[in-house]
């Protein structure tokens, strides 16, 4: 594509991106059937068929794509399209083929705002979305980032939201590993939202990506956070949620993410707290499989082994790699002080040649002890 057909390609999606508010399912199914830049010829003379037309209306004359993309190289942003090799295509068509089959509120993004070096594409070839409250407990702020950390150490991107809470210890974790980390926000890619985060998205810009769909100077609104929700979804090979109350926006890309057909994960807390009811309660309609660490994440986004799981540590025993007829030897002794072989084999059931010939090996093992007053157990 030379260079004056890609510049007239990022000016009408970047009309596009702007002209209707997310999701527009009309208008993504349009701009997929006609193309970009003579769907953006066709809306700006109105003639956009009527379910495009009332998505459109309010602002088809009032943007501007060379304002939008003179604003974010102000801000050293860029705008991402599918024709560009960086588009995450592989991830996002899940919310082309949702809108296709007609689920509600589900779009593909017809381009996406971005600030950072890293290519979009490659950061999300192999991530996971971690998500949950805003207002969490200091219980779910150290597990999230344990999770960021740890799935950021095994090279998967971690996927978030930037918010309070869960979502900026998850980034952190992730920063800390270090490895890249993405994060999409609800308004344009130069507002710090929220505002004590300014220096967390400059770190998460500096190695992975700052992602929206919303124009720069875009404000936060509350419906575009459920909106901005379905991107990470669909950007994760799975949705862990650590926290979240029954009525969320963690829940919400949780059962976005369901939807999808991506894996979602939650994590248990105390069954006192609020902000782990919707936790349980998607473990409990079966919508979420139950972890408590990275390994087990790694369990359900790698189930054939592409990726080893590491066991959950075992304490050692002393009695450990015996014989069982020892072992049953050694917990009679345990309860006894001074005993016989005799009756060491009546309480275990032993035969007594059986006992006589286990007590030499458990006192070289240092398990057993032999006193005058007969057989016991040797404390460590």
């Amino acid at each position: 594509m030379g260079d004056r057909a890609q510049q007239e390609l990022l000016l009408a999606r970047a009309y596009l991106a702007a002209v209707a508010e997310p999701p527009a399912p009309a208008l993504a199914g349009f701009v997929a059937a006609q193309g970009a830049c003579r769907a953006a010829a066709i809306v700006r003379r109105g003639n956009a068929p009527p379910a495009v037309m009332s998505e459109v209306d309010a602002r088809r004359e009032h943007v501007s794509g060379e304002a939008l993309l003179a604003a974010a190289e102000e801000v050293g942003a860029r705008l991402v399209v599918p024709e560009d090799p960086e588009w995450p295509g592989e991830v996002l068509d899940a919310l082309s083929g949702a809108r296709s089959v007609g689920l509600s509120g589900l779009a593909e993004p017809i381009a996406l705002w971005v600030r950072g070096r890293a290519g979009l594409g490659g950061l999300l070839e192999q991530a996971v979305a971690v998500v949950g409250a805003r207002a969490a407990s200091g219980y779910g702020e150290h597990v999230a980032a344990e999770f960021g950390h740890g799935l950021a150490a095994a090279d998967f991107t971690v996927v978030s939201g930037a918010a309070y809470g869960i979502d900026g210890a998850a980034h952190r974790g992730a920063l800390g590993a270090p490895r890249p980390t993405v994060a999409f926000l609800a308004c344009g890619v130069d507002v710090d939202y929220p505002a004590g985060h300014s220096r967390l998205l400059r770190a998460i810009a500096e190695t992975g990506a700052v992602v929206s769909e919303y124009p720069p100077g875009a404000a936060p609104r509350k419906h575009r956070f459920l909106a901005r929700n379905r991107l990470i979804a669909a950007s994760g090979r799975a949705t862990v949620v650590v926290e979240a109350g029954p009525r969320s926006g963690a829940a919400n890309t949780a059962h976005t993410a369901d939807a999808l057909g991506r894996p979602v994960l939650a994590v248990p807390g105390p069954v006192t707290a609020q902000n782990s009811v919707g936790c349980h309660a998607m473990v409990r309609s079966g919508m979420a499989v139950l972890v408590t660490s990275t390994e087990e994440v790694l369990e359900v986004i790698n189930p054939l082994g592409a990726r080893p799981s590491a066991e959950v540590p075992r304490p050692m025993r002393r009695t450990d790699g015996l014989h069982p007829d020892a072992r049953r030897l050694h917990d009679s002794l345990s309860g006894m002080d001074g005993a016989s072989a005799d009756e060491l084999a009546r309480d275990c059931g032993l035969p007594l040649g059986r006992v006589r010939a286990l007590l030499p090996e458990l006192e070289l093992s240092g398990l057993a002890i032999r006193s005058e007053g007969g057989w016991s157990v040797k404390r460590s």
